[in-house]
This record gives C-alpha cells, structure tokens and sequence, in this order.
C-alpha cells in the first residue's frame, strides 16, 4: 500500500551518505535525484524511501510519534542492518528483538532524528 516515505533532513549530502550506505545493504540504490530530494528502493515495483531539504525553506524538524518501518527478509538481516545503522552515526531507540510473538524489530534514529526501524514478521 505504500508508495514511498520522505523524511525531512537540513543536511543532504549528509543524508545521502547515511541512507546510500544503509540501504546499499538491503539492494536500494537512488532511483530520483534533484537538487533538494533523494529517493532509493530497490526495485521498480518496490516501495521507495526519500530524503527532502523542505520546499517551504524553513527548518526540517522530526515529527513527534512518527516513524518509518522498512521490511527485511530475516531477522538476521533486522540485525545486520540495525548494526550497519549504529556505525553510520544512528542512535538507538530499541534494540532487535521479538515484540509481540512474531514482530522482529529493532528501532533507530538517523542522523537528523527521524524514527525508523526494521521488521520482519
């Protein structure tokens, strides 16, 4: 159901890096690039992710309560990429582990404060 998510960010050369790297491990690479918005999936059918320095030219800020969760293949990839995330610079905000039975989950935030996290269920 979801088309693609955009984060705010005040700083993206330094976005760009953070998320190229992270999601490099996943297969994403950018697939739209212009002056003030990247966006990455990792395929034609697949759902993006994007960064955007705000069109309305005031301060990116992190929305209280929201957050993105991306999709994994395993658990072992939940912990690999929350791993790769935490070297790149991100802060934790619940290590991976079980939530809920079957919800594998391990949660960050990236260099700007965004909330994410990883799944698999």
């Amino acid at each position: 159901m979801i088309g693609y998510v955009t984060v705010g960010t005040n700083d993206l050369p330094r976005a760009a890096a953070f998320y190229d790297a992270l999601f490099g491990e996943m297969g994403g690479r950018r697939f739209m690039e212009m002056e003030r918005f990247i966006a990455w999936s990792s395929g034609a059918d697949k759902a993006g992710f994007s960064v955007a320095m705000p069109y309305d030219g005031k301060t990116a800020t992190v929305g209280n309560g929201v957050m993105v969760a991306l999709q994994a293949e395993s658990p072992e990839q939940v912990d690999a990429l929350y791993k790769k995330a935490m070297s790149l610079g991100a802060t934790d905000e619940g290590a991976p582990g079980l939530r809920g039975g079957t919800f594998y989950a391990a949660y960050f935030r990236d260099l700007d404060g965004n909330k994410l996290n990883f799944f698999h269920m």
